[in-house]
């Protein structure tokens, strides 16, 4: 999409995120099991350290954040989304950092790092989402967990613009207008926003989607395996109806990784 970059998303919908997509995904569940698989990888039983990619207003960090047995860090190249975070963690419990999410992730080790909903397909250029494999896998621990949680692409894909409404009410109406383009596994499009008051808002996004095989390529490529994958992040177990997935990756190194949570027989 001409004049898309990496802040145009969280620009145009930092001041809606959190009304919108509070209800994309159970919480409480991705709390848990995030909370599970950080500590299970640790090296000390007192603190495990994490690592949010894409981390925005803070729908997920802020939760795991409040257990004192987690240190949190999110990164996101949106400002305007990081500003809406810091009005809300008034205690100051995540650390946060303005970069992109392939080449300014800290240093780390973390026993955890995570990218929920779809963020990792935020990562557009050509081979940017193997090179986040690659730089996360360098600042695990050993024995330290990746989880992705994105949707499954509907093979064959199909080209095509489609058009329909999101949500309207008596004083607001907003559309949804987006176009695939199925050889390049590229989508974008606009939520058009019309009020009454306020005129017309255009909140444009983009994704550039992959593949079970190819993310399975990209930690393999990285020096990543496939520790369990999910249906959800309550744990539903995997199957090939299910349009979306929560994968665990495990850099190896640590034998005890794994054990605790069951992981393996979810597979």
């Amino acid at each position: 999409m001409q004049g898309y970059d990496r802040t145009t998303y969280g620009e145009a919908f930092a001041d809606v995120y959190d009304d919108w997509y509070a209800d994309v995904s159970d919480v409480g569940a991705t709390a848990r099991t995030l909370t599970e698989l950080a500590l299970d990888a640790a090296a000390s039983d007192d603190v495990a350290s994490v690592l949010e990619l894409g981390v925005g207003t803070g729908r997920l960090a802020l939760p795991l954040a409040a257990d004192d047995r987690l240190r949190v860090v999110g990164i996101d190249s949106s400002e305007a989304m990081l500003a809406v975070l810091h009005a809300a963690d008034t205690e100051r419990r995540i650390t946060t950092i303005v970069g992109d999410m392939v080449d300014d992730l800290p240093a780390g080790p973390f026993d955890l790092a995570f990218v929920a909903y779809n963020t990792l397909f935020n990562l557009t250029a050509d081979g940017d989402q193997a090179r986040c494999f690659g730089a996360v896998a360098e600042r695990l621990a050993p024995g330290g967990r990746f989880v992705v949680e994105a949707f499954v692409p509907h093979e064959p894909a199909a080209d095509g613009d489609v058009v329909g409404v999101r949500s309207m009410t008596a004083d607001r109406v907003v559309l949804s207008i987006f176009r695939q383009h199925a050889d390049e596994q590229v989508a974008e499009g606009q939520f058009v926003e019309f009020t009454e008051a306020g005129g017309v808002r255009l909140r444009p996004w983009s994704i550039r989607y992959s593949t079970l095989q190819q993310l399975d390529g990209y930690a393999d490529d990285a020096g990543m395996i496939v520790e369990a994958r999910w249906a959800d992040m309550s744990r539903t177990p995997h199957g090939p109806d299910h349009d979306r997935h929560v994968t665990v990756y495990r850099r190896p190194g640590d034998d005890h990784a794994g054990h605790a949570t069951g992981a393996r027989e979810d597979m």
